[in-house]
């Protein structure tokens, strides 16, 4: 059976793996000049199992509305005349009530859990080095009420099955020595063990040679899908163009599309609309000069809404969610406040000023949850609309929608489509 997937991010990518360990001949199409050059390049590196609270939570519409106005908020909302965008508001708005919350976020835990076992047994399986630390997620907290709202989030974590406790002082130190140097004040912490971190961009590319080298799957980069040809309950070809305006009618007996912040705007011609709507994220990748001073666990600042993870001899710092349609150009602002706020905890050991900085889009769905399923028409599928928990959720999706496609029951409790 021949499988074409629409996109080569780490989500497209775990997609082909697993289609093709199933015995699919697959074919992955993108319009980028190489693997993992979208989302993937440059994200927050955590497998953040851990953090399966949905932006979309009853605390989300009083922060949202303290924040307007604040240049280097972590969540900024920039009014638009959109009707898209405000659409996509209103439904965000409807899940954030406490029932569809805790749906929301017990279908991203059990997808989350599921997925971190697919990536560790991959990793060992094909000897994957991507930088990767398993030594867990610390999580920080610099204010009591959010350190105390935590608290209650975490027992309904603990009951489906996260392997997660709170630190106190001491403990937070012993896991992390570098926090010694933190000028803000941490008010308490919780910890999960098995979280881990790594180079999502790496281990993209590392596993698109592992699918050429024991699968012979193919890659056509540089190549657009400019549309669908079929009936009204089959798709039966995509016409594409590559880089020198060459068009071609590319068929297969089922079609993935894993193409992210754009997979609205791809389906919309054939009367598919999908609620995923491009999240602007900024990253910086920080040269580490004293490794004894910079952390090695990777570290979620709550408050400040950072992540931090240790990826060789670089730290990465990513944070800050912009709706801004699909602008990922650089606002200073934006990467300055994240600076600001990790120097506050790591004031030594990095070279702040040869900051490499990057904005991508995060496909987020009103729900934070992904779409993942077969759609109206019979043999096309979505794998799309991961948001911040793209390289989190990657290879259990994978292996979902490699099972759905192959007419297997996927071993995984969740609402697919």
């Amino acid at each position: 059976m021949k499988t074409i997937v629409v996109g080569a991010g780490v989500v497209g990518m775990t997609t082909a793996w697993f289609l093709a360990k199933r015995g699919h001949q697959v074919e992955v199409i993108d319009r980028d000049s190489g693997s993992g050059l979208g989302t993937s390049y440059a994200n927050g590196g955590q497998i953040s199992v851990s953090q399966a609270e949905p932006w979309s939570n009853p605390g989300a519409p009083l922060k949202i509305l303290k924040w307007l106005g604040r240049e280097d908020a972590p969540l900024l909302f920039r009014m638009r005349a959109d009707l898209k965008q405000w659409s996509w508001g209103l439904r965000f708005l409807f899940e954030c009530l406490p029932s569809r919350t805790r749906h929301n976020m017990l279908d991203i835990l059990r997808l989350g859990i599921y997925s971190r076992q697919c990536l560790q047994e991959l990793r060992q399986s094909e000897e994957l080095e991507y930088h990767q630390v398993t030594k867990g997620i610390l999580q920080i907290h610099t204010d009591e009420s959010e350190f105390t709202a935590a608290n209650l989030r975490l027992a309904t974590l603990l009951e489906y099955g996260l392997d997660m406790s709170v630190c106190s002082t001491d403990e937070l130190i012993r896991i992390e020595p570098a926090l010694r140097q933190s000028t803000l004040p941490i008010v308490g912490a919780t910890y999960a063990a098995d979280d881990e971190s790594g180079d999502a961009h790496l281990f993209t590319r590392q596993l698109e040679e592992a699918c050429k080298r024991r699968h012979d799957v193919t890659f056509s980069y540089d190549t657009k899908v400019i549309g669908f040809v079929g009936s009204n309950d089959s798709i039966g070809g995509l016409r594409t163009i590559d880089k020198n305006g060459e068009i071609t009618l590319k068929t297969a007996d089922a079609y993935v599309i894993a193409t992210g912040s754009v997979t609205d705007a791809l389906l919309r011609p054939i009367g598919l609309r999908v609620p995923i709507f491009p999240v602007k994220g900024y990253s910086l990748t920080v040269p580490v000069v004293d490794p004894s001073l910079a952390p090695e666990v990777c570290i979620t600042d709550e408050n400040g809404k950072v992540a931090m993870s240790r990826l060789g001899s670089f730290l990465r710092l990513a944070g800050t969610a912009e709706l801004n349609g699909y602008d990922v150009s650089i606002n200073e602002a934006r990467c300055t406040g994240i600076l600001n706020r990790v120097k506050k905890l790591f004031p030594y050991g990095m070279d702040y000023e040869n900051a490499r900085k990057w904005a991508g889009l995060r496909p987020m769905t009103p729900s934070s949850v992904p779409l993942i399923g077969r759609t109206g028409f019979g043999n096309l599928f979505l794998n799309a609309g991961h948001g911040t928990l793209g390289w989190t959720l990657s290879c259990g999706s994978g292996a979902a929608i490699a099972d759905m496609v192959s007419g297997i029951k996927p071993d995984i409790n969740f609402s697919f489509l």
